[in-house]
């Protein structure tokens, strides 16, 4: 079920928000939202439900296990369990999503001809993984407390507005609001507004600049690729998946906030970064930040050798790209930024910051350049699109734009450039500090509300990105 959906906006949404209010027991409305978001992860996947719920319960025992275990100073035997439950959640992740990628490569590395295995891939696999993971990792080493109520378990990992595509909460996070948190009707208010500027980042402006990005990449043959479709697709699909994945993040946080939780933050306008390095500190900040504290620390971050420093940093790069997908555009994307990021550290650190702007402009190039990594889908898309990029000789020919039925999309692509700076946030902040700016504010989400709802009626959405991952 899509956030961006008739059935998710006029029938779960309400009716799970009246259920839940309807008792004061916090106790009844913990069950009541593991009960909703069963049937929220149900609705699309009826048969995964069955895996999430094993595999939470599975991590439940065996934490609780090997906890047992530490505290009878049985260090070694709690070890194995907690390390044999971490191989699970890997070997898990891996079976479902990586066996036909493993399959492919084997047959081609030796001439075989070993048959793919028909597995769908689990919706949201990727994130609940790892959120389990983190809290099994932190209970390990005492850094939460070990959750003894299996429903609280399943309630954290289930939990509807961050379990299909994140951000990737830790345990740590919402360990305390569980069974303490106090709703009250200013955050209540508040989540629902963040939730509609959320709701009209995807359905108004992600979805509209994605027709661009599939018109370049997925419908325009390579022979007609040119300067000016190849810098729209670029463009179209950068402003897509930052507005459909930060719009997602936002209506989580909102949607959290409604029910008492309070998640962090996973996007702090990442377009406006002066460097790579500042870029990954933006952007998709819940991964960035997993990555950091439960590989990159944990085989000695920085504080080792420069070539140990440098396998850390490129494994994390690696492991990150392949997170995203069973397939090497995705790895390749990831090592490319490694790479970068190595450079930066390494040689560019100190004269990044006397490019003054011009650091903005290097960093969403390079950006914008993963993003044809990330997008393609083929080793010869990716050649012909970049080599497209750097034909200034073409020239711009907005007549090639006409002729695709896209230059009406123009304002759509103001609108997001514009969204993706911190212009609008501030503009709307400063209106909101008076009565009469409060109305206007007000307006401005009933109107933001009713476009949305317009676009849904005509049917006009697709899935968010991160869907697939």
């Amino acid at each position: 079920m899509l956030f961006s959906s008739l059935t998710f906006l006029t029938i779960f949404l309400p009716l799970v928000v009246l259920v839940y209010y309807s008792t004061k027991s916090l106790r009844i409305r913990n069950w009541i939202l593991l009960v909703f978001s069963v049937v929220f992860y149900s609705w699309g996947e009826p048969i995964y439900i069955v895996l999430m719920l094993a595999t939470v319960s599975l991590n439940y025992f065996t934490t609780l296990w090997f906890h047992d275990l530490q505290r009878k100073c049985n260090t070694k035997k709690a070890l194995l369990v907690f390390v044999l439950t971490l191989v699970f959640d890997i070997g898990a992740l891996a079976v479902f999503k990586y066996t036909n990628f493993i399959l492919f490569n084997i047959n081609s590395l030796l001439s075989l001809n070993l048959p793919n295995v028909s597995i769908r891939l689990p919706i949201g696999i990727s994130f609940y993984t790892f959120q389990l993971m983190s809290y099994v990792i932190d209970a390990y080493f005492g850094k939460v407390q070990v959750q003894k109520k299996l429903h609280l378990l399943l309630t954290y990992v289930a939990f509807f507005p961050q379990l299909i595509a994140g951000p990737i909460v830790r345990y740590a996070t919402i360990e305390h609001e569980l069974e303490h948190r106090k709703e009250s009707i200013q955050d209540f208010s508040e989540g629902f507004q963040r939730f509609i500027l959320g709701l009209g980042k995807k359905v108004i402006l992600a979805n509209n600049v994605a027709i661009a990005a599939n018109y370049v990449f997925a419908k325009l043959p390579l022979d007609q690729m040119t300067f000016t479709m190849a810098w729209m697709g670029v463009l179209a699909y950068t402003l897509q998946i930052y507005f459909d994945f930060s719009a997602y993040s936002d209506m989580a946080i909102g949607l959290g906030k409604m029910f008492g939780f309070n998640f962090l933050e996973n996007f702090n306008y990442p377009y406006i970064a002066g460097s790579i390095t500042d870029f990954w500190r933006r952007w998709h900040m819940s991964l960035s930040t997993w990555f950091r504290d439960y590989v990159y620390i944990p085989l000695g971050g920085n504080r080792v050798t420069q070539i140990r420093w440098v396998f850390n940093l490129f494994t994390v790069w690696f492991l990150t790209g392949l997170w995203h997908g069973a397939n090497w555009n995705f790895v390749i994307w990831g090592v490319y930024f490694g790479v970068i990021l190595i450079i930066e550290k390494l040689f560019l650190a100190k004269y990044i910051d006397k490019l003054g702007p011009l650091r903005y402009i290097y960093t969403l190039l390079l950006v914008m350049v993963s993003w044809v990594l990330f997008n393609s889908n083929g080793f010869s898309q990716i050649q012909v699109i970049l080599t497209k990029m750097v034909s200034i000789h073409e020239g711009l020919n907005v007549v090639s734009i006409k002729n695709a039925r896209l230059l009406y999309l123009w304002p759509y692509f103001g609108l997001a450039l514009l969204g993706s700076t911190p212009i609008v946030k501030m503009s709307l902040l400063r209106i909101k500090q008076n009565r009469v700016g409060y109305y206007v504010y007000f307006l401005f989400l009933l109107i933001v509300l009713y476009l949305s709802m317009m676009y849904l009626i005509s049917n006009s959405y697709n899935p968010f990105i991160y869907f697939r991952f």
